[in-house]
């Protein structure tokens, strides 16, 4: 086994186990910086990946007491995130899907026609919420999900750090679900997703 600090993996596996708040805490500094690392490679964007790591250690400190002994937390850690770096990167293809489905709804006229109540209903729902989005939030969110523009471009196009960028578009994402949650259902059965 490893030594962590001194203290073998093994005890700190047990104390960790038990709620030892350090054990898990050395545990987590030990091997957070190369478990990013790896994730970064699956998913190519790295504050990705260490909300993915972030998130499965702070799983694994609520769901501790169901982790058994294992023989290598090494090869434990590797692999559950090798599976969460594949679900991140299948959710992400799915969601593209989807918002390019999205897109070509926009985009054709099929939306407006008369003899569907419930789509120009649905339809005029979205152009509300779009008009609640602060400008600038519009703008960003436009930019990236109606003209194909990569954060860095919009970032690079606004003169605005990639990370507001990301913010706004979280914010935007936020908005929208919030202003369409009555239409959570009929949104779903279309295939439409924020």
């Amino acid at each position: 086994m490893q030594m962590i600090n001194g203290i073998s993996e093994e005890i700190l596996i047990g104390r960790f186990i038990h709620g030892d708040e350090t054990a898990f805490e050395l545990l987590f500094r030990y091997y957070y910086p190369g478990l990013v690392i790896f994730v970064s490679q699956m998913t190519l964007n790295k504050s990705d990946a260490e909300e993915i790591v972030q998130d499965f250690f702070f799983r694994m400190w609520k769901d501790r007491d169901r982790i058994r002994a294992c023989d290598s937390l090494k090869s434990y850690l590797f692999t559950s995130l090798k599976n969460r770096g594949i679900n991140y990167l299948v959710s992400k293809k799915y969601e593209a899907r989807k918002i390019e489905e999205l897109k070509e709804v926009m985009r054709s006229n099929l939306t407006y026609e008369a003899d569907v109540f419930v789509s120009s209903e649905l339809q005029e729902k979205i152009k509300q919420a779009f008009e609640k989005l602060p400008p600038r939030t519009k703008e960003i969110f436009m930019l990236s999900r109606f003209h194909d523009l990569k954060n860095d471009e919009i970032a690079r196009k606004l003169d605005i750090s990639k990370r507001t960028v990301e913010l706004q578009i979280s914010n935007a994402l936020k908005i929208l679900r919030e202003e369409l949650k009555d239409y959570t259902g009929l949104l779903f059965l279309l295939g439409i997703f924020f």
